[in-house]
């Protein structure tokens, strides 16, 4: 099937055209928004044509997407200078350093408010959308790719509508996404969404022809993504969680398919869920973000039966097994639009269990996964957030250690806080599981110590809080010491005192 043909309203024929003509629309300060979640998804032809045209032709906009971008777009753009503004969430190397470097702002937002942040005007009108489309249908619909991210808000609010023709995305996928654009406030009545496996909205972002001002064809793919196998840690921390879900699940705490799951991004994260595979859990239900190599693992033994995200992340291997046996998964996965997959409401309602990544959390529970020695900006909140504050249960797991030992997961303090200990119920290393919930602070301290700490630093830890509860406090700390461990890293390379 050849780009034309997926162009099923005929009348928009017409405005096909190159991707140097397109990009014409777009002018200097302009607020440009991107579809793209993840690495899926994402318009390419377009935003790569821009970066050359920048190159000689200097320009600076403001870009937004649904999270992060494939195809290496951002550096791209961000090598020919035209990125002057960038949010909500990315996740590469060369725009990292320019943000770090303060040569782009970056605004670092939760995932579910990007859209009604320009909807009512807390950040500016969008003046051009570019969106990846596998298909427009003979009534004008616009059928996503592999994400469907903020496409449909951008859309709804942009000036200029682009819309690329992906001829690599194998048509199969129309059909899969539940488009729902819930109304302005104060007039927006509940989300009418009350299972994982419902369907609300349609298959297709709705859209006036007219408004669509540029069509164009797109023949390069989405970027495939590796994950990492399994080591001795993430099967350890998969390990720890199980036997916590089984306790669960016996006490009577959770039912016999533990209610919903969310996953966080990443090899952690994936490793983690794989786990589940080899467990006693069936008929598991997945409400996320991302659906990464784990989920289709999980629906292909049995263990899964359904998993609603906003796009599909895949390795190559599981990308080209997903789709050649895509008429296996359809009836069992849905992609939605991230004011959906990342709704607070939604997600309390449903009784999410949140598993999330942190780069490093304190002996109290607070969390940090945006900020590597607190200034350093890695790649954003994203939606670990949103699910955090709102989940049932909320998990983070990470390794006690990195740097091969030169940097401790636990610290005394978190050196930026993401999430405070009121949100969070439960840490795991592959020490161990700690249960946060219904414990004081002082009492918080000595479990997160004792179970999920390393044992290179578990003596300082407890050495630290013991001196830190003798000054008294209700949350005890030296301020004098309390972030000396990410000094000490700065400094001398390793977070070790001897």
């Amino acid at each position: 099937m050849n780009g034309l043909e997926r162009i099923r309203l005929l009348s928009l024929h017409e405005k096909v055209m190159s991707a140097q003509q397109a990009i014409e629309l777009i002018k200097d300060g302009s607020v440009v928004g991107l579809s793209g979640f993840g690495g899926a998804g994402e318009a390419k032809t377009v935003p790569l044509a821009l970066a050359d045209y920048a190159q000689a032709n200097p320009l600076k906009i403001t870009l937004a997407t649904g999270a992060s971008l494939g195809n290496k777009i951002d550096g791209r753009l961000n090598e020919a200078h035209a990125i002057s503004r960038r949010y909500p969430y990315q996740a590469d190397p060369g725009l990292r350093k320019a943000i770090n470097n303060g040569e782009v702002m970056y605004i670092d937002q939760h995932l579910s408010e990007m859209a009604d942040n320009i909807r009512h005007h807390n950040l500016p009108a969008m003046n051009v959308a570019i969106v990846a489309a596998t298909a427009i249908t003979e009534d004008g619909q616009i059928i996503p790719t592999g994400s469907c991210g903020n496409s449909a808000n951008f859309i709804e609010m942009a000036d200029h509508v682009i819309i690329e023709i992906d001829n690599t995305i194998n048509p199969v996928l129309e059909g899969v996404h539940d488009i729902y654009v819930p109304k302005a406030r104060p007039n927006r009545g509940p989300i009418p969404l009350e299972q994982a496996g419902e369907r609300i909205g349609t298959i297709g972002i709705h859209v006036n022809p007219e408004k669509i001002s540029a069509i164009v064809l797109n023949d390069i793919p989405d970027s495939s993504f590796g994950m990492d196998e399994p080591d001795e840690d993430t099967l350890s921390i998969a390990k720890h969680l199980i036997q916590f879900f089984e306790g669960e699940v016996a006490a009577g705490q959770l039912p016999e398919n533990l209610g919903p799951l969310q996953s966080g991004v990443g090899s952690i994260a994936n490793a983690v869920f794989a786990g589940f595979e080899h467990s006693n859990f069936h008929d598991l239900e997945m409400y996320s973000e991302v659906l990464q190599d784990c989920t289709f693992q999980l629906i292909d033994s049995g263990k899964m039966k359904f998993a609603s995200g906003c796009s599909m992340t895949l390795s190559e291997p599981c990308a080209a097994n997903v789709m050649k046996n895509f008429d296996k998964y359809k009836d069992k996965i849905v992609l939605r639009p991230q004011e959906l997959s990342n709704n607070p409401e939604i997600i309390r309602r449903l009784g999410i269990i949140a598993i999330n990544t942190a780069l490093e959390f304190d002996i109290y529970g607070n969390v940090n996964s945006t900020h590597v020695t607190g200034t350093k900006m890695m790649n954003g909140i994203g939606g670990s957030g949103d699910f955090t504050r709102h989940a049932h249960i909320a998990i983070f797991v990470t390794k006690s250690i990195a740097k091969g030992g030169a940097i401790s997961s636990v610290v005394p303090m978190v050196s930026h806080t993401d999430h405070t200990d009121h949100d969070v119920d439960i840490v795991v290393t592959e020490q161990g599981l700690a249960d946060l919930r219904g414990l004081a602070p002082r009492e918080r301290a000595l479990k997160v110590i004792e179970i999920c700490a390393h044992p290179d630093y578990r003596a300082d830890l407890l050495s630290y809080f013991k001196r830190a509860a003798a000054k008294g406090g209700q949350t005890p700390h030296l301020l004098d010491e309390a972030l000396s461990w990410h000094a000490s890293f700065e400094e001398k390379g390793t977070m070790k005192t001897a």
